[in-house]
């Protein structure tokens, strides 16, 4: 089986010995594996190393959220660290999003790196409409705020964005098809429910518009991972 172009698989174990045991017994699957707060707050740059010395590319979900110039010279560190994407909030706004990008990009291109692609969160899939009108404060539509959100990483020159894949076909319909979407929440059919809300089956997704699905307890509590991969593969390529 060729690695996997689509999928990521999600490293959202507590350590970096078990991070790496995951990534050798599933680089023969996986290109992309994802690093997020759980992982990197305990290992830091050197999970980002380790993948990249056994030729692993690596998306790190960090979610970065705070004043323009925090988040510019957060994005500018992560980019020197030679990570294939990273994201930021879309709630954090127009002005934080264009001085990340711009910043990795003088950055890269001075220092002759490869540039990461910078995707925003719009909503977490975790979260409902109810949740985000009785608890945030939203009070139009979730679908409206993912658009509008959408629309605002687009103008800030990002890549694409983080989203539902029940978001996907609103997203590429506002933004184009270029415009990368990267699905967490997929639960292929047979994979049992958790604290996702708005999930989709990897078949669904792809069908949708999502250009990468990110999977972690799906397979990785499956008793043969490696066989949960494939799998989520044939479905994919059976669209």
């Amino acid at each position: 089986m060729q690695k996997s172009k689509k999928l990521i698989l999600a490293l959202d174990v507590p350590d970096l010995d078990h991070a790496i045991e995951i990534a050798d017994k599933l680089g023969g699957y996986i290109d992309i594996f994802k690093v997020g707060l759980e992982l990197y707050s305990v290992a830091g740059p050197a999970v980002v190393k380790e993948l990249h010395k056994r030729g692993h590319r690596v998306f790190l979900d960090l979610k970065f959220h705070d004043i323009p110039t925090t988040v510019a010279r957060a994005g500018v560190a992560v980019a020197r660290q030679g990570v294939f994407m990273f994201n930021v909030h879309a709630s954090g706004g127009l002005d934080m999003m264009k001085k990340c990008r711009d910043e990795v990009v003088n950055v890269c291109l001075k220092e002759n790196l490869a540039r990461p692609r910078i995707i925003a969160v719009t909503v977490l899939t975790s979260m409902s409409q109810d949740v985000l009108k009785s608890e945030i404060g939203i009070q139009h539509s979730l679908n409206t705020h993912v658009r509008h959100l959408s629309g605002l990483a687009l103008k800030s020159g990002l890549d694409g964005v983080v989203a539902s894949g029940r978001e996907a076909v609103m997203i590429k319909g506002h933004c184009g098809d270029k415009f990368l979407i990267v699905t967490p929440g997929i639960r292929p059919s047979w994979a049992a429910p958790d604290d996702q809300n708005r999930t989709m089956t990897p078949k669904e997704a792809v069908r949708a518009g999502a250009d990468y699905l990110v999977a972690g307890r799906a397979v990785l509590n499956h008793p043969d991972p490696a066989k949960a991969i494939e799998r989520i593969e044939q479905e994919i390529s059976g669209i």
